[in-house]
């Protein structure tokens, strides 16, 4: 099948049809919020009721979870059928329509933690004229990263079409200042392989910086986590290769050389050539 994010864009792909049969479905609603209770794991939430923003909240299945481990939380959706079908269905957070894409504005340091269940990716498309996949990323990260609590956590799952989209995901959370990293449950498994980007905002004694382990399937402890820390290593410039060499009076009578030979008109070498100007003041 399809990805359904090369269907349409996520306001028309979930409408009024799509979006009672997202609702009614026994199996997606299992799936749903096995993933939401695995986002509010990797939380790290403490003891008592938090505030929780649920990105691409649907039709409320993560949100119940939430509200389940006593939690409050507040709900984002660019789809108006999925939000109807929420309300419909008595959930409990308030909720939003909202794209985003384009950013969202809460009072600083609203939020406890933020989940996202099967939404992460739809900001990789670029579904309209004018949408750029990066951008809206930043948007979005930069808007979750200023209404998240200091040392506050995120735990967002999604669904990675490439290694490429992965990369221009955690690209635009460290940019925008979140550590952390993606977490891989069952890296092994073709089916059960799940994908959850796990960022923090910042530090506090008592949440350390520190990321989930992943849950790899099986009962030995020793074997090593499959976790990508999205940490730029120092030596990233040696893995560039070398440097460009230096634009001196050799390499300018060598290029112009070449040019010669290719039958190019080159202007004539004189005392002048590849001499270095004086600073300007």
């Amino acid at each position: 099948m399809s990805r359904p994010e090369h269907q349409g864009p996520p306001e028309l792909f979930y409408d009024e049809t799509e979006a009672e049969k997202y609702a009614s479905s026994s199996r997606m609603t299992s799936i749903q919020s096995k993933m939401a209770e695995r986002c509010l794991e990797l939380l790290l939430l403490p003891e008592h009721p938090c505030l929780v923003l649920d990105i691409g909240c649907g039709s409320g299945i993560s949100g119940g979870v939430l509200a389940e481990s006593n939690h409050a939380w507040v709900g984002l959706d660019i789809s108006k059928a999925m939000l109807d079908v929420a309300l419909d269905g008595g959930a409990e957070g308030d909720m939003l329509l909202s794209d985003v894409g384009q950013g969202f504005r809460f009072r600083p340091g609203t939020f406890d933690g933020a989940v996202s269940v099967s939404a992460l990716q739809w900001l990789c498309n670029a579904d309209q004229k004018g949408h750029e996949p990066y951008k809206r990323l930043i948007a979005f990260f930069r808007s979750l990263y200023a209404c998240l609590n200091k040392g506050a956590r995120g735990a967002l799952q999604f669904y990675p079409e490439a290694s490429a989209s992965c990369e221009m995901i955690t690209s635009a959370a460290t940019r925008c200042g979140f550590g952390g990293g993606i977490v891989i449950d069952f890296p092994d498994s073709t089916r059960a392989k799940k994908y959850y980007l796990c960022v923090y905002a910042g530090h506090t004694s008592n949440r350390p910086p520190t990321l989930p382990k992943a849950l790899l399937g099986n009962d030995d402890e020793d074997e090593p986590t499959r976790i990508l820390n999205t940490t730029r290593d120092r030596d990233v410039r040696r893995r560039r290769g070398p440097r460009r060499p230096v634009k001196n009076r050799d390499w300018i009578k060598e290029k112009k050389d070449r040019m010669r030979l290719a039958g190019k008109t080159v202007k004539e070498d004189t005392k002048y050539t590849g001499r270095r100007r004086p600073s300007a003041w």
